[in-house]
């Protein structure tokens, strides 16, 4: 017997076997090295396991694993409207870089990719790289009314679960939409340079303005 578990459809889009086990073993690496990167690295494991380690994967797996994986899923979602063969896989080699380099207090995430292959035009290229920033942008409006109640209801987890959603998916969309190396602003620029500017330079000025100076989902316990 395989221990691939056997490909399903989900929502109008097949994911064979393997797919689904790469997707599950980059969302769980994912949630560890972020787990261990809010903390600061090793020197915070402490905090991990006052916390009951429970808690803190959870936010991890549910800010940063989602943010990471619908990333990648809504490339695939665009690819197979343009009658692509798209695929997943993860970079075991790269997962591993992410948590070790989350244990010494900085990260290096890149989980995988999505692969497909046939017949595209430029403009079908960039519409496939701009879906995962965008659907980066749409992930933090839908984590940010988390936060706001979260302040409403004086519930801390529920508010630094919306902080750190909003964070990370408002950086991770401008990231990758600096147009170098495999990034998916080099597609889009090359595809559209007024779409690439309307794009990343609100991306950018979010990140810059709620996470680098406003220090935005770095707070909390753990």
């Amino acid at each position: 017997m395989s221990g691939t578990p056997q490909g399903r459809r989900i929502g109008g889009l097949y994911f064979s076997g393997t797919e689904i086990r790469d997707l599950l073993v980059a969302w769980l690496a994912l949630g560890v090295a972020f787990m261990f990167f809010f903390v600061g690295g090793s020197a915070g494991i402490g905090r991990i396991v006052a916390a009951g380690v429970v808690a803190p994967l959870a936010v991890a797996l549910s800010t940063a694993g989602v943010a990471f994986l619908l990333h990648e899923l809504a490339h695939k979602i665009v690819a197979v409207r343009y009658d692509q063969v798209a695929e997943f896989r993860a970079d075991t080699s790269m997962l591993f870089l992410a948590v070790m380099s989350s244990l010494l207090g900085f990260i290096f995430a890149a989980p995988g990719a999505v692969h497909h292959r046939g017949r595209l035009t430029p403009r079908e290229h960039g519409h496939i790289a701009l879906a995962g920033p965008a659907a980066n942008g749409v992930l933090a409006l839908v984590f940010l009314p988390a936060m706001a109640a979260g302040s409403l209801v004086g519930s801390p987890i529920l508010s630094l679960v919306g902080a750190r959603g909003v964070a990370i998916n408002v950086f991770l969309a401008a990231f990758n939409l600096i147009p170098y190396g495999p990034l998916d602003g080099k597609t889009v620029l090359g595809w559209s340079k007024p779409v690439w500017i309307v794009s990343f330079v609100p991306a950018v000025l979010l990140a810059v303005g709620l996470v680098f100076v406003g220090g935005l989902g770095f707070g909390g316990p753990f």
